[in-house]
């Protein structure tokens, strides 16, 4: 089974050298945790360290405690236009996916029709797929597909069920191959100011986990 022990990411786990990047990581993350309780962090671009180590589709994801959720919306009609950004929630009584339906989506709610990625480090939990179900089937213009790095307690008989009626109320649900990894890395991750961008690289297990999770998929759904 998932192992979902509260713990922070190391060096040694996001396999980052003590340098002054990983030291502008740890600045970033003080702030965060300084925030009040309940608070859901959105932003723009996440840190890399952030991504480096709740992205990776690890099949045991042990200190993963967290939901990281970039977005783009793409509106068509009247208001046609694109957002994008990011949401995580920092052990918050709403996960990341609750806050999108409840703070992003009214905002957009206008247009006719909604077309909406999520780029998740995890599947949603069951209460959180119930409602993202739930919303479906109530905006018939909202389109929604989920791409997400690792499958959350997918063991669990509750948890294939609840993906099962993400698929029957519409939602397009996929394991993110290298290259979404790869465009989440240019579009939702902070570069170090002053520098060229640097490029992805990916982990050594990428191409095996993302095959991993996808058979598991396609055996629930």
């Amino acid at each position: 089974k998932m192992a979902e022990k509260q713990e922070e990411p190391s060096n040694a786990q996001n396999g980052e050298p003590d340098n002054a990047e990983e030291g502008e990581g740890k600045k970033k993350k003080v702030k965060r945790e300084d925030l009040p309780p309940f608070e859901i962090v959105t932003g723009e671009r996440l840190p890399a360290i952030f991504f480096k180590f709740q992205f990776r589709n690890v099949e045991y994801s042990s200190g993963r405690n967290k939901t990281f959720l970039c977005y783009v919306v793409e509106s068509q009609g009247k208001e046609a236009g694109t957002r994008k950004g990011y949401l995580e929630d920092e052990h918050a009584a709403a996960h990341a996916e609750m806050a999108f339906l409840n703070t992003i989506l009214p905002t957009c709610q206008a247009s006719a029709r909604l077309d909406v990625t999520w780029y998740v480090s995890s599947s949603p939990c069951v209460t959180c797929a119930e409602r993202i179900s739930e919303t479906l089937r109530r905006n018939k213009g909202l389109r929604l597909t989920i791409m997400v790095g690792r499958l959350f307690m997918w063991e669990e008989p509750e948890m294939q069920a609840a993906l099962r009626n993400m698929k029957e109320a519409g939602c397009k649900l996929r394991i993110m191959k290298p290259q979404d990894f790869e465009y989440v890395w240019k579009n939702f991750v902070e570069q170090e100011e002053g520098e060229e961008a640097k490029s992805f690289v990916p982990w050594e297990d990428i191409q095996e986990n993302f095959q991993y999770y996808e058979e598991k998929l396609a055996e629930i759904l």
